[in-house]
């Protein structure tokens, strides 16, 4: 009965997708992110580009869980070749991570900590769509069912916390051209192992005329740290309600060193900004786009790279069978994506099964890129979905995460 019940609850969120305005709203548990950038105050427009990246909004398909602290300064020592900067920076990273305590601080956001020092399920329960009253942790550890929403919520979210560092490097276009027109090496080697951009830039790069920019955003990912021994620990010597505010608990939060994030791994992704279809934007406008869309692209890179950084997200549509994700996650066509059906346990636990495998038809990927609309101006109707083929019986609230 919950699992018929929990089925209607999906169908009516997301019934009539086609007409919201944010289709995004559909309840599902998200990921959830937090974006820092390193800084670079030499470099030219520094301030614009930190203004962009910090004002962006965060991807649709994580929960936003930026804090205070966005930036990090970057490692200089000209000394260095390059892959001694990339690494002296990841140690640079791992200081300012145990300097700040932001795996702590990730924490304290989960459990939406006052400046009293008590903690609560709020954040917990919107983002889990769990019954707030059973998510308190005093009752909670008097009942099994109870415990078993507890491990739930973190397995389902706070265990799916992400953090990305992002190191910029801008290259305008007549830098690229200028140095395309010295032998086409230069353009052709931003393709790295993926191809791709460099071939195009290096096919273009003689014609570029005018303002725009390329983009090479190297990116670390981390996951914080969140398994049985640092839930107990937690729960029952660090957790304190502002009702009930148990000071000893509050000084052991307070002066915990428990709380880590692991590194995932590095990607690296290029960005074009098409200056052509830009001609009216100021240089710190094309540089802001270019910013988001970096972020954008390597965000995309990192899902498609490691697996336990894939989102699920909803299918709007059986018949047609369709998700609004496109261009923006790095969708191509022939993609795979497995079809989950969620489902819930006696205890309250989410479970999920696989009900087939769809793939991404190549002839209907939304471009869903930030400001695609300026970039491809077209008269055409623009469906905001990508269309997928393969399979039947699903059916809109079904969950997908890719597979390849």
């Amino acid at each position: 009965m919950k699992k018929v019940i929990l089925y209607l609850l999906v169908a009516v969120s997301t019934f009539g997708v086609y007409g919201q305005e944010k289709p995004t709203d559909v309840v599902y548990r998200r990921s959830s992110l937090f974006t820092l950038m390193v800084t670079d105050k030499e470099r030219e427009y520094a301030d614009v580009i930190e203004e962009a990246f910090t004002s962006a909004e965060i991807p649709e398909k994580f929960n936003n869980h930026n804090i205070e602290l966005r930036t990090i300064a970057k490692v200089y020592d000209e000394s260095l070749s390059k892959e001694e900067i990339k690494e002296a920076q990841k140690v640079a990273i791992q200081e300012y991570f145990s300097t700040n305590k932001i795996a702590k601080a990730v924490v304290a956001k989960w459990f939406n900590r006052s400046e009293q020092g008590g903690f609560n399920m709020d954040l917990i329960s919107e983002r889990g769509s769990y019954n707030a009253t059973e998510l308190d942790v005093k009752i909670a550890k008097n009942s099994e069912r109870g415990l078993a929403l507890l491990a739930d919520a973190g397995e389902e979210l706070i265990k799916n916390t992400f953090i990305v560092v992002n190191d910029f490097k801008y290259i305008s276009k007549e830098e690229v051209a200028e140095k395309a027109k010295a032998g086409l090496g230069f353009a052709a080697s931003l393709a790295g192992n993926g191809g791709g951009l460099g071939s195009k830039l290096a096919g273009k790069a003689l014609d570029v005329a005018g303002k725009g920019y390329v983009i090479k955003t190297t990116s670390n990912l981390y996951k914080l740290v969140w398994n049985e021994e640092t839930a107990a620990i937690f729960y029952n010597d660090y957790w304190t309600d502002d009702a009930n505010l148990d000071e000893a608990k509050k000084k052991a939060f307070d002066e915990s060193d428990i709380f880590k994030v692991e590194l995932i791994g590095t990607e690296v992704a290029w960005a074009d900004l098409q200056s052509s279809s830009f001609t009216r934007k100021s240089e710190e406008q094309l540089v802001s786009i270019a910013t988001v869309k970096a972020v954008d692209a390597v965000i995309a890179k990192l899902q498609r790279k490691y697996e336990v950084f894939r989102t699920k997200t909803p299918l709007i549509s059986g018949d047609p069978l369709s998700a609004k994700i496109g261009l923006k996650e790095g969708l191509e066509g022939g993609d795979k994506y497995e079809v989950l059906e969620q489902t819930i346990d006696k205890n309250g636990k989410t479970v999920y099964k696989r009900q087939g495998v769809i793939k991404v038809n190549k002839k209907q990927i939304w471009d869903n890129r930030f400001m695609a609309g300026e970039e491809h101006e077209s008269t055409e109707e623009i469906k905001e979905y990508t269309l997928f083929k393969g399979g039947k019986n699903f059916y809109s609230g079904m969950l997908i995460r890719q597979i390849n």
